[in-house]
């Protein structure tokens, strides 16, 4: 049987070690992706999981239980990409990069896959940030509103009104 996120967490504060790897191994992934999505450039995601990990076993006397470990650990790094963004005072240094060109066998079905992602993704970056932050960690993450809330430290009702909000202009940015 795999242990929970609560029965890791309980073995790591008893001093098991393999608990916390277990728990990095489950959640770094999204975390990172999350990040990714809410507006992390991909050279810091590395980073900002691994200080989230520091901060949330350094800080697990303040988890109380009420909302997932998971929750817990995405409004823990919600907060450091905040911090960061804050700290870059909005600027955002964008890579010039090297780009390798794919054979593709549909050269026209892939530009017009290509220009609609482009379009989800530019529309999804000048959404409103709980708006953005809602639709990645239910959209991407799967997560349900008690745990959104828990996350970002809103309301299931104002969570599903940004969710609704957010479908919606995406929606008509590829409609």
């Amino acid at each position: 049987m795999t242990p929970t996120d609560e029965e890791l967490v309980a073995s790591y504060r008893a001093g098991v070690e393999a608990a916390a790897d277990e728990l990095v191994r489950r959640h770094a992934t999204s975390l990172g992706r999350f990040l990714y999505g809410s507006g992390a450039p991909a050279a810091e995601l590395d980073d900002l999981v691994q200080e989230a990990f520091f901060r949330a076993f350094r800080g697990l006397d303040g988890w109380r239980g009420e909302a997932s470990f998971r929750s817990w650990l995405y409004r823990i790094g919600t907060n450091l990409n905040r911090d960061r963004f804050r700290r870059q005072k909005g600027r955002q240094m964008v890579p010039i990069e090297d780009q390798e060109i794919p054979d593709h066998a549909d050269p026209e079905g892939e530009a017009g896959a290509n220009e609609m992602e482009t379009r989800l993704l530019d529309e999804l970056e000048r959404l409103p940030r709980l708006q953005r932050e809602v639709f990645l960690l239910r959209a991407q993450q799967g997560l349900e509103y008690d745990q959104i809330c828990a996350t970002l430290g809103t309301t299931p009702g104002a969570a599903r009104v940004h969710y609704h909000h957010a479908v919606k202009r995406l929606k008509e940015a590829v409609g």
